[in-house]
């Protein structure tokens, strides 16, 4: 079995770290950090606890599968794992609202019938059964296969053309979509805030992103129990048990190369470890550069998986008083051009709060949607519109903490947080691979395939192994 060094403890890392010690590589684990998680990260003040990352958990069967494939326990052992109902509220511009159950289809149709008038949920249904088409064509090239060396398929747009007469209409972007074939303004809105909160904006994204809210509306969306950190918590305990060992403080400046194979990494400090394979969980720009020259583009210094890449910004707050009756975990107040659409989480969690008294509120946007003013004016802004979500919340109100992504960057290595990979029709919204053009370099995590959000990086950790374990022949689970 052979050395193997990961740069990085993100999600996506540590999954890779994980499965491939059971399989009996030594595995070193190098952060630059001083802790574990990457992006899925935990503020605390004064008894109150907040997530700085996700806040929710979709498709948990990733890493159900992680802890059967790496020890005895289940992951239901490790963390308490449960489901949001409603999946979230939905607050639109003109005041109308609406909750939608979690992950029941029929449930949902009958929701926007009864906000939006007759036919409503109809619509959305009908979108829906298309979306599936589209989840269907891509689910295991996107999700359960490393990405082809050839990634021609990934770059046909999969959403079906709607026909009208003897012509097809094609639908380029997802807002196309939604104008298409939702037509009312708040359906519109609700499609949008599936792609916003992945970081994309409707207008640019493709329509392949319909896939969004059907992974999410089938499947359920998942709260752990002690804020997502806990996930975290439980994949780096895997990871020790595992004997993966983890070397805090030091970064990792270049990937070291002999005969045009990764032989292991430098240091800052400008130590040398040798390695058989490296796994990078994140960016590292002077590897980037020197080494992986064939996914540069001649006008962009930048590899093209980060030219869709966002930023966030997050308001953590903290509010005197008991969240009220019929609170709900997760709102999404919807902007209207001139104000930016917010997601508001307000878990009902014992372990994030002083007592039951007191809440812990998460307020967080898209940070290209709000006007371009300074930090303290878009925190603002984001708390304005949460006061629709969160009643009587300016007199609430102890303090708050402003996340930029200036703080992400501090604690994941880049501003801007990457979004899950989708097909279209010229693959610019592909990811990197994650078996590279250097033999001996692998990349897992939400800056390769199969992109960014929780699931996805463990999704990514099982592809690395997989490539590792069992050579560039290998084609995901069956």
């Amino acid at each position: 079995m052979g050395r193997i060094v990961v740069i990085g403890a993100g999600l996506g890392a540590m999954a890779a770290a994980a499965r491939l010690a059971v399989a009996g590589h030594a595995v070193t684990v190098y952060e630059r950090t001083s802790t574990y998680g990457g992006a899925v990260g935990r503020f605390e003040r004064e008894g109150f606890a907040f997530d700085t990352g996700p806040g929710l958990l979709h498709l948990p069967a990733v890493y159900r599968d992680l802890f059967v494939k790496t020890g005895k326990k289940p992951l239901e052992e490790c963390v308490g794992l449960s489901q949001v109902d409603p999946a979230a509220r939905h607050v639109f511009a003109d005041g109308t609202r609406v909750d939608l159950p979690n992950a029941s289809r029929a449930g949902t149709v009958a929701a926007l019938d009864a906000a939006l008038g007759a036919g409503a949920g109809e619509r959305w249904g009908d979108f829906l059964v298309r979306a599936r088409e589209a989840w269907d064509r891509t689910r295991r090239p996107l999700l359960e296969e490393p990405q082809p060396a050839d990634p021609k398929a990934l770059a046909r747009e999969p959403y079906p053309a709607l026909k009208a007469g003897l012509l097809r209409r094609p639908t380029r972007t997802l807002a196309q979509v939604g104008e298409r074939e939702l037509r009312d303004p708040r359906l519109v809105a609700l499609l949008d805030s599936y792609a916003e909160a992945y970081g994309f904006p409707a207008s640019a994204a493709p329509a392949s992103a319909a896939v969004l809210p059907y992974m999410e509306q089938t499947f359920g969306s998942w709260y752990v129990a002690g804020g997502m950190r806990a996930l975290a918590d439980a994949v780096y305990e895997r990871c020790r048990e595992r004997r993966v060992e983890f070397v805090f403080g030091a970064a990792v400046a270049d990937v070291l190369t002999e005969g045009g194979r990764a032989v292991g990494v430098r240091l800052e400090s400008g130590e040398p470890v040798a390695a058989d394979h490296v796994v990078a969980g994140a960016p590292v720009p002077a590897l980037y550069r020197e080494h992986v020259v064939a996914w540069e583009r001649a006008d962009d210094e930048w590899p093209r998986f980060q030219r869709h890449a966002t930023g966030r910004l997050t308001v953590l707050l903290a509010l005197r008083g008991a969240r009220e009756k019929g609170a709900v975990h997760r709102t999404v107040v919807h902007g209207d051009g001139d104000r930016p659409t917010v997601t508001v989480l307000r878990p009902d969690d014992p372990a994030l709060r002083p007592d039951a008294e007191h809440e812990s509120v998460t307020v967080s946007a898209r940070l290209d949607l709000v006007p371009e003013e300074d930090g303290a004016e878009l925190a603002d802004a984001l708390v304005e519109a949460a006061a629709a979500a969160v009643p009587r919340l300016a007199e609430r109100l102890l303090w708050r903490e402003v996340r930029t992504p200036e703080d992400v960057r501090a604690a994941t290595g880049s501003a801007e947080v990457p979004g899950p990979a989708l097909a279209d029709a010229r693959g610019e919204w592909l990811p990197a691979p994650n078996l590279s053009p250097v033999p001996g370099l692998y990349f897992a995590g939400g800056w390769s395939h199969p992109g960014g959000g929780l699931a996805h990086a463990g999704m990514s950790g099982a592809l690395v192994a997989g490539l590792i374990v069992e050579g560039a022949e290998f084609r995901g689970s069956q």
